[in-house]
């Protein structure tokens, strides 16, 4: 009896891995509820303050770790995969132009929290109909779940330096789905670890923030700071931005797994044409109206109208000097809120000093103060 309910759940799992990849995942493992090994890390994260503004990290305690006491009954956690590189991107490129703005390539498409949300809501229903005492909650980023910790006990890939996902086979862009469920399905077992000695995402963190293996603090992630943070930006990051007004990608551009990555099955994860390649200036042009507009679907809309201008304040303090930026900055700053009008003079501050001749005025200057206190025959 025992023999012929391994093999109905056998089946049964082969049925759901089938299920979840026609549903457009690229990738569906399966773990218990265990994630003990985890609770340490987790707390002595939070005990440093890493979380900085994140209140809702701390607020559940350890259930991010303890999945059945998020969802009394659970048995097992479903965790899937989904690529979002798009074809043909050019993010580097547009990285190394301080006229554009760079945003991180996760946020130029149609949120993924929605999209995939959706995908494991149908999947779960789907699975219903093959058992009907089958119970399910989707998440996706947006509850205390350790989705990397999943993902590693799942099968999915290992958890890289950066303290992402990594796959042999399709690098780190992609998202993580989980759905809880009920049943007591046979697990998959965890990939060996691949980063070995490699530290180049550490050695790349423009702030710093991977402050060592496997520990990001986020207080120092241009992620955090450009999305998460709503008060100033501390200004010893801010000459570190550049021109990431959203997010920050240089850990997973420098992974060298990241060459086995898989473009995107999924249109609605491709660029839009209003976000992607654009100055600065052009987005900085747009008024509260423009921005709801272009951003409607988007992760980005969620920062919100003032951190958008905080964002790209800073970029154009840290851009070549120009006096378009200069007058642009100007005309903003009149109305401009009073954290972004911060943001706005320290941006003027810095294309004052990079203005061309700058350098020589303060030279010319020095001398002259210098002059001025030596002694007639000197």
């Amino acid at each position: 009896m025992a023999e012929l309910c391994d093999k109905l759940l056998a089946d049964l799992t082969e049925h759901i891995k089938n299920l979840g990849k026609s549903l457009g995942f690229q990738q569906v493992g399966i773990c218990d509820v265990d994630l003990s090994r985890h609770e340490a890390h987790l707390q002595a994260w939070l005990d440093k303050g890493m979380h900085g503004e994140m209140q809702y990290m701390a607020e559940h305690g350890m259930k991010r770790a303890r999945p059945h006491e998020l969802v009394p009954g659970t048995l097992r956690v479903i965790s899937v995969r989904m690529d979002y590189l798009p074809p043909d991107a050019g993010f580097a490129r547009n990285l190394k132009n301080r006229q554009l703005a760079y945003i991180s390539r996760y946020a130029l498409g149609r949120d993924y929290h929605k999209l995939i949300r959706q995908r494991l809501k149908k999947f779960g229903e789907q699975i219903q109909q093959k058992v009907s005492e089958l119970a399910f909650r989707p998440f996706v980023d947006s509850a205390p779940v350790l989705e990397h910790a999943v993902a590693e006990k799942a099968g999915i890939g290992w958890t890289g330096k950066h303290s992402l996902t990594i796959n042999r086979e399709a690098g780190s862009w992609f998202f993580l789905g989980e759905l809880f469920i009920n049943l007591p399905l046979p697990i998959d077992s965890p990939v060996a670890e691949g980063c070995g000695s490699c530290t180049a995402c550490l050695t790349i963190c423009p702030t710093g923030a991977i402050v060592e293996p496997y520990v990001v603090d986020a207080r120092r992630c241009i992620s955090y700071l450009t999305i998460e943070q709503k008060g100033p930006i501390p200004e010893e990051f801010r000459p570190l931005l550049g021109n990431r007004i959203y997010g920050c990608d240089d850990c997973q551009l420098v992974c060298p797994w990241n060459r086995y990555a898989q473009i995107t099955d999924e249109a609605d994860f491709h660029p839009r044409q209003q976000l992607h390649g654009k100055t600065l200036l052009e987005l900085f042009a747009w008024d509260e109206q423009k921005f709801l507009k272009n951003t409607e679907g988007s992760p980005i809309r969620r920062i919100g109208f003032e951190c958008w201008q905080r964002n790209i304040a800073v970029g154009l303090g840290n851009a070549p000097y120009a006096d378009e930026i200069v007058a642009s900055l100007q005309a903003a700053r009149e109305s401009a809120s009073e954290l972004v009008r911060e943001h706005i003079d320290w941006a003027l501050d810095q294309q004052a000093q990079r203005k061309p001749g700058q350098a020589d005025r303060q030279t010319l200057r020095l001398i002259r103060s210098v002059e001025k206190g030596l002694p007639r025959d000197a």
